[in-house]
């Protein structure tokens, strides 16, 4: 103590003596309170040291925040602030943890307490930045400190690792699926949600492109479930997402494969993070037939490979889905002269459009000329022949397979209304349940559950209609 108080001057106790108190989890706020209290129990410190109470400054507002970067801890930003205009005398913290777990945070405060003659005190004694063996101890704790950081961070990464690898970490599921009692994945009970994914799936592998998939949901007027969070919370029916379809057909999950590791995480400077999809031979843990699934793996990579088609030429070997227009080649035909994908261009001729198919991968890639230009008529009457010769003997036998297709399809977008029209009636005899049950005389719960009730009827009606 007589060592601390001499490197304690006058011109320190005219200025503000700080405490940062800082546990990393709310949790830890909640349970570890010792810890807490020991914080502030500093305060005690800086009262012997000199320091009269009114100039003792509490800096608690990064309680459950974790000390790893800075960009979300106002309380450390405040602090280095304070320290900066040359208001601080004194900086406490337990530990070198509590404020900063990172060299390169830690290391910027050091250098300003070092400019503005700012002393440092912890659990274990009081240190002056602009001296070389304090400022030297202080940097060797940092270190400490963000190593440990990393260590508890392996570790614990390790164990999840390792638990995934056995198939047993619980990640949250996506849509369709639940877990049951012995947390084994088990598709969702509620038959409309099944019917409303394999919709999806089905329509996919006819239609072939996701905007196709989602206007037939709207074109039949069906409803798609999903939750605000993961876990078996409230389902919320609306229309489906481009984005939610999309992920749909992305997520192994519904080919019955649990699948650990899919994202690399980057921080950003600002602390932010920055996820990356890995591809297939990168992720951690792929273990096919895991648990009940609403499509195969094959069906899965399928669908994969059709997405990858769809979208915009990228490659030789990228085949386009056919666009509008008359030309009967566009997006399957190659040039026989280099093999590249050949596009389609339209001239307008006598108020009649003339497709012309064109070799453009020289052009666009080293503005050479095009590799051909083949006139399209021809070429269309010639396909259109060889076409007719090929389906004519097979007609009747596809138009009554067309038939029973789209007579299938309608009895399942008939099953799906049903469905949706029988979720709304018991939702309004549940509604209407709780209504009768409440207390009259309670008019502000009665008026909330009668407003309910006569939410869920207006939906039963539109479902009916519909």
């Amino acid at each position: 103590m007589i060592e601390a108080a001499q490197k304690v001057s006058a011109s320190h106790l005219k200025r503000n003596a700080y405490l940062y108190v800082r546990q990393s989890t709310p949790q830890q706020v909640l349970e570890n309170a010792e810890s807490t209290a020991r914080q502030y129990a500093l305060r005690q410190r800086a009262a012997a040291l000199g320091w009269p109470a009114e100039q003792i400054v509490v800096i608690d507002s990064d309680l459950g925040q974790s000390g790893a970067f800075a960009a979300d801890r106002d309380g450390f930003q405040k602090l280095v602030a304070e320290v900066s205009l040359g208001r601080a005398g004194l900086v406490m913290g337990l530990e070198v943890s509590r404020l900063a777990r990172n060299c390169a945070e830690w290391h910027r405060l050091l250098e300003l307490c070092a400019y503005s003659d700012t002393l440092i005190l912890d659990e274990d004694g009081i240190y002056n930045p602009s001296q070389f063996n304090d400022r030297l101890l202080l940097g060797l704790k940092g270190t400490m400190s963000e190593a440990e950081l990393h260590i508890l961070h392996a570790r614990m990464q390790g164990g999840l690792l390792n638990k995934a690898r056995r198939g047993e970490l619980a990640i949250p599921l996506p849509i369709g699926f639940l877990y049951d009692a012995a947390s084994r994945v088990i598709l969702d009970p509620d038959q409309q949600v099944q019917q409303s994914i394999r919709w999806l799936f089905d329509n996919f592998r006819r239609l072939g492109s996701a905007i196709a998939v989602i206007r037939e949901f709207h074109r039949q007027g069906l409803r798609f479930p999903r939750r605000r969070c993961a876990g078996p919370t409230p389902l919320l029916w609306g229309e489906l997402a481009y984005g939610h379809a999309i992920s749909i057909l992305h997520n192994p999950r519904y080919a019955g494969a649990y699948v650990y590791g899919r994202c690399r995480y980057r921080r950003k400077p600002d602390g932010g993070t920055v996820s990356t999809h890995l591809p297939q031979d990168q992720w951690q843990v792929l273990l096919r037939d895991a648990h009940p699934g609403y499509i195969s793996w094959d069906q899965y990579l399928e669908n994969l490979q059709r997405l990858r088609e769809n979208e915009q030429p990228r490659g030789v070997d990228h085949q386009a889905p056919a666009r509008e227009g008359p030309a009967l080649l566009q997006g399957i035909a190659l040039c026989g002269r280099c093999g590249d994908p050949m596009t389609v261009r339209y001239k307008i001729y006598r108020e009649q459009l003339i497709p012309y198919y064109q070799c453009e991968r020289r052009t666009q890639q080293r503005g050479e000329p095009p590799c051909q230009v083949v006139h399209g008529v021809n070429v269309d009457v010639a396909i259109s022949k060889l076409l007719l010769e090929a389906v004519t003997p097979l007609a009747l036998e596809v138009a009554l397979s067309v038939q029973r297709e789209i007579q299938s399809r309608v009895e399942e977008a008939d099953r799906l209304r049903r469905a949706q029209v029988e979720r709304a009636r018991y939702e309004v005899r549940l509604a209407q349940r709780r209504y009768m049950q409440v207390d009259p005389d309670n008019r502000l719960v009665a008026g909330t559950l009668e407003a309910d009730w006569n939410t869920k009827l207006r939906a039963l009606a539109d479902a009916e209609q519909e």
